[in-house]
């Protein structure tokens, strides 16, 4: 089978990249394929994130495993594209370079039978070009208007004497 996706960058412009590629490529080949389709040169970090229907941020799947072993994680060279979508689940959030947060959404949009003597993965449509630099992102604090501050749960850390606390620790 064949998956057809649209890549949104998460901007004000329009700026995505229409893509097919076969459904039992992982989505480290997916991954390689949106770096080539905007111009990236694929050297930096980045994650995959299941998403809902209203795009909210779910388990990440990495690229690169950083935790040592310490914790079990999810791979993208060892997740295939139809273990984690079908026609009910269609979003995914890419989010390349963490130092600059290229956001991008990730919609499929069809699944068709392959062509005969057509190569995959394609780039069907390119519209938009990428900006110089990633869209700036608004991050919002909870809303703490009914925080009450209460002097009694603070610790006063003027002093840390009281702290079994060990300068030569390292």
């Amino acid at each position: 089978m064949i998956y057809k996706f649209r890549i949104v960058l998460d901007t004000l412009e329009d700026v995505f990249r229409d893509i097919e590629i076969e459904s039992e490529n992982t989505l480290e080949d997916l991954h390689n394929v949106i770096t080539q389709a905007f111009g990236f040169d694929g050297t930096e970090m980045a994650s995959f994130y299941l998403s809902d229907d209203e795009w909210n941020q779910g388990e990440e799947v990495l690229l690169h495993d950083m935790s040592e072993g310490t914790t079990s994680v999810r791979m993208m060279n060892e997740t295939k594209l139809d273990s984690v979508l079908s026609k009910q689940n269609t979003k995914l959030i890419y989010v390349y370079d963490f130092f600059s947060m290229w956001t991008f959404y990730v919609e499929l949009a069809e699944i068709t039978d392959a062509e005969d003597g057509r190569d995959y993965p394609n780039l069907l449509f390119a519209q938009g070009q990428l900006p110089d630099s990633p869209p700036d992102k608004q991050f919002e604090a909870e809303d703490l208007s009914d925080f009450q501050e209460d002097e009694d749960n603070f610790d006063d850390f003027d002093s840390f004497d009281d702290y079994d606390f060990n300068e030569n620790w390292n």
